[in-house]
């Protein structure tokens, strides 16, 4: 019998992200499929608790499968031309680990849903879940529409190269802070295939040197090299399926605290609180009004269990503590670039 489930890439820091994600998903998509927590890092005290409080709730635990997929993004990373730059040049993700959400491929899932936990669930995903009957992987965004400069993959060199065309790359462009999936996919030999021609034949240059270490830009390689079929709702023939979802851009309606996009009132899959620290979420929390859009959707789903906790009103932080915090994070890039 085929399995459903979800996953989650979370740790301690992105806890109060985590329970909102987990009541959105409980109220509007599902109360009974399996979600599986991928450790993000090891600072798992918090979330450990709340798996003892939620029977469908729990741990990645295969060190062998989350040790697989560092040490080929290690590997890749340390070949592409970025890596010779200075460490004042790297990005503020070098050496994260939000690779480690490719594990999902090697769970217990036969079919999944991924959410990265800076989404709230706003409706049943049944619909990706019937996706994948035909496809291996299921996306929902606009990453299609990026310029070329910015876009995850180098077009012109891909281009360059004879194996792909613009008009067959381009598509194929995608997120990963939300996707469908399938067990199984990426074998060892599969992947040491793919990381021989990342390494040895230089395809690692196909991916935009903007997003060096970054886990969305390694996928899209992986995603367009493997040449299995991708389906993008945005690209879908449905209007009604073209929707946004980035909390930061795109305007939606509340009904009912579920979001629906703004023309034609059209359901969302997801909102996607990109472009905000966990610390703002932190800070929204304890009932500092840090200007997240949609912050009180936040709100709802946070506190949706103890809403005793919720904070009764929003204050904005004074130009002291607005001070302090600019300097902070000032030394902390020094530190950073000196380390």
């Amino acid at each position: 019998m085929e399995t459903k489930g979800f996953y989650i890439l979370a740790n301690d820091v992105v806890y109060d992200q985590l329970i909102a994600l987990l009541n959105s998903i409980e109220i509007n998509v599902s109360q009974e499929l399996p979600i599986c927590i991928i450790p993000y890092d090891n600072r798992l005290d918090k979330v450990k608790s709340e798996i003892k409080n939620r029977p469908n709730l729990t741990l990645f635990d295969n060190q062998e499968s989350i040790n697989r997929w560092e040490e080929f993004a290690d590997k890749v990373w340390a070949a592409h031309p970025r890596n010779r730059e200075s460490k004042a040049t790297r990005p503020r993700w070098y050496k994260g680990h939000l690779q480690r959400k490719f594990v999902a491929f090697d769970g217990e899932f036969d079919h999944f849903v991924f959410y990265e936990a800076d989404n709230l669930a706003m409706k049943p995903v049944d619909d990706v879940f019937e996706k994948l009957n035909n496809y291996d992987f299921v996306f929902n965004d606009w990453e299609h529409r990026k310029p070329t400069e910015t876009a995850a993959l180098n077009i012109p060199l891909i281009e360059k190269s004879g194996c792909y065309t613009d008009a067959e790359v381009r598509p194929k462009i995608h997120d990963a802070s939300f996707f469908g999936g399938k067990k199984g996919l990426f074998p060892s030999q599969e992947l040491a295939e793919l990381e021989n021609k990342l390494i040895n034949q230089r395809e690692v240059e196909w991916i935009n040197s903007i997003g060096w270490w970054d886990d969305v830009f390694l996928f899209n390689y992986l995603t367009l090299r493997c040449e299995r079929p991708i389906y993008n709702f945005t690209q879908s023939p449905n209007g009604q399926e073209r929707t946004g979802n980035c909390a930061d851009r795109d305007p939606f309606v509340n009904i009912d605290n579920v979001l629906y996009n703004e023309q034609g009132l059209k359901p969302i899959h997801r909102i996607h609180y990109m472009n905000y620290s966990s610390a703002d979420f932190v800070r929204l929390c304890q009932g500092e009004d840090v200007n997240i859009c949609y912050q009180d959707i936040f709100l709802h789903y946070r506190f949706l269990k103890n809403p005793e906790q919720k904070p009764t009103q929003l204050v904005p932080a004074n130009s002291l503590t607005k001070a302090t915090r600019k300097f902070q994070g000032i030394v902390s890039k020094i530190k950073r670039t000196i380390s």
